[in-house]
């Protein structure tokens, strides 16, 4: 069996260099703690989304900084801030709408980058192989022998970590947290 752990996550936002000197006046975030994928971290620090119709204050920062800002939101959320976000897998902001970001010491507008991250599988390469799945691959997720999502993209790399990666809502829905174990198929 091809078995890997459940990761839910919250809302939250990658920012890059320049957002995060601009919202904060420096380039170094203070790590809270580590999250499951290598070398990624939950800051201390958090910033406030200002929406066309709401606010969503504490939105957690996760690290290191990215070459683009990226908001990730639950569906939820499009209610509260009064946007439309697209679902997509992370990294694609093609047709995503802006947002006001606020952060300690200024604020930020992006054009683009508000998403919903599409479900998805981190798999390290060479446990994605042993699966006999590649990257960019799509395979059914199954829990306690019953299908609970179909056509999950696997993402595999050298610094991915074993993950089936879902929102709160999402694990809400399938009735899963963190750390329950899926079959990949």
């Amino acid at each position: 069996m091809n078995l890997t752990p459940v990761g839910v996550s919250n809302h939250h936002i990658h920012l890059c260099k320049e957002d995060c000197i601009k919202l904060f006046g420096k380039e170094d975030l203070e790590i809270l703690r580590y999250i499951r994928q290598p070398e990624q971290f939950a800051t201390k620090e958090t910033i406030n989304l200002i929406g066309n119709h709401g606010v969503i204050s504490d939105v957690r920062i996760v690290g290191p900084l990215r070459k683009k800002t990226q908001v990730e939101i639950l569906r939820g959320d499009q209610r509260i801030l009064g946007i439309k976000a697209p679902i997509l897998v992370s990294g694609n902001l093609k047709g995503s709408p802006g947002i006001i970001i606020q952060g300690k010491i200024g604020t930020v507008k992006i054009n683009r980058g508000v998403i919903i991250a599409k479900p998805h599988v981190h798999l390290h390469t060479e446990e994605a192989k042993s699966f006999g799945f590649e990257n960019g691959d799509h395979i059914d997720v199954y829990h306690k022998e019953r299908l609970i999502m179909k056509y999950v993209i696997v993402r595999s790399g050298e610094l991915h970590k074993s993950d089936f990666h879902i929102d709160k809502e999402e694990a809400l829905s399938l009735k899963l947290k963190n750390n329950d174990l899926v079959e990949l198929r």
